[in-house]
C-alpha cells in the first residue's frame, strides 16, 4: 500500500514539476505527516526534492527514468498513439523514436499491412514483436537505461543506410524559439539524422512538453508535418502551424 502510494506521489510530482505539501495532501488524502514522511523516502531514489512548503523534481524530464515517465500521463499518450496511428498507410516505412509516448503507436496498427518500423527503442522494439503484421528493423548499438534506447556508432552507420516514409518523433521539450529539444547528445544525434532523412516528421507530444526547453535541439517545428497532441494547443502555436501548413491532431 504505502510503495503503491509513493510511486503515485512521486509521478504526481514529476507531472506537475513543483507541488505544495497541502496539495499532496488533499489529492492523496492523507495528513502532513505522512506526506512528510513519504517525501523523505522520496527524496532517496534522487528525482525529486523538497523544497520551503513542497517538492520540486530534480533535473530536467529527460532525467527521469523510463519506467516513472512511462506512467505519467498514461491516458493521453495512448490518445496521441491512436492519432498518430491514423496517419499510418499500407506498405509505409516508419521511424519510431524512443520515448514513452511514441510507443504507444503500435498498438493501434493492428489493421495495417507491410508496415515496416525501423527504431532504436527497446520498448518499441518489445511491442512491435507482438504483430505479425509489422515488420520490425532494428538500429542496434549500445543500451541506455537512462532512454531505453540504443546508440553509437553502430546505430548511425545503419541509419545512414535507411529510407524513411514518415518518422515518428518525441521531444523532452517543445518551443517556437528552440524547436524540438533534447537532454541527451547521442540521443539528439539520431534525432537530427532521422529528420534529415525522413519525407514527412510527426511530433508526437503531450501538452506538458510546451514552453519547455532542453539543452539540445534536433529540429525546428517548421519542419514539421503534423504536430498530434492531447488538448488545442495555445493559440500562438496554432498561428504558427497554421502559417508554415502544419496540421495539428488533438482530441479536444
Amino acid at each position: 500500500m504505502k510503495i503503491s502510494r509513493l510511486n503515485s506521489i512521486e509521478q504526481y510530482v514529476i507531472s506537475k514539476e513543483t507541488v505544495s505539501i497541502d496539495e499532496l495532501c488533499e489529492v492523496f488524502g492523507v495528513s502532513k505527516n505522512t506526506i512528510r514522511r513519504d517525501l523523505n523516502d522520496l527524496e532517496a531514489r534522487g528525482h525529486i526534492a523538497k523544497v520551503y512548503g513542497g517538492v520540486t523534481t530534480v533535473g530536467s524530464p529527460g532525467a527521469v527514468p523510463m519506467p516513472v515517465r512511462t506512467n505519467l500521463n498514461s491516458a493521453d499518450k495512448n490518445q496521441i498513439g491512436m492519432l498518430a496511428a491514423a496517419e499510418v498507410q499500407d506498405g509505409d516505412t516508419i521511424f519510431l523514436d524512443s520515448g514513452s509516448t511514441t510507443v504507444c503507436l503500435l498498438r493501434y496498427l493492428s489493421g495495417r499491412k507491410r508496415v515496416t518500423v525501423i527504431t532504436h527503442s527497446l520498448g518499441a522494439m518489445s511491442e512491435a514483436s507482438k504483430y505479425d503484421n509489422l515488420s520490425l528493423i532494428s538500429l542496434g548499438g549500445i543500451y541506455s537505461s537512462a532512454t531505453d534506447s540504443f546508440t553509437g556508432l553502430s546505430t548511425f552507420e545503419m541509419l545512414s543506410g535507411m529510407t524513411i516514409n514518415k518518422a515518428f518523433m518525441a521531444a523532452t521539450g517543445v518551443s517556437l524559439e528552440s524547436g524540438m529539444t533534447n537532454t541527451t547528445f547521442l540521443e539528439a544525434e539520431i534525432k537530427r539524422g532521422v529528420v534529415q532523412r525522413a519525407s514527412s516528421i510527426y511530433l508526437m507530444a503531450d501538452s506538458s512538453k510546451l514552453d519547455k526547453s532542453a539543452v539540445i535541439s534536433f529540429c525546428q517545428l517548421q519542419d514539421l508535418t503534423a504536430f498530434i497532441t492531447d488538448r488545442r494547443p495555445p493559440e500562438k502555436y496554432l498561428h504558427f502551424f497554421s502559417e508554415n501548413n502544419i496540421r495539428v491532431r488533438y482530441d479536444r
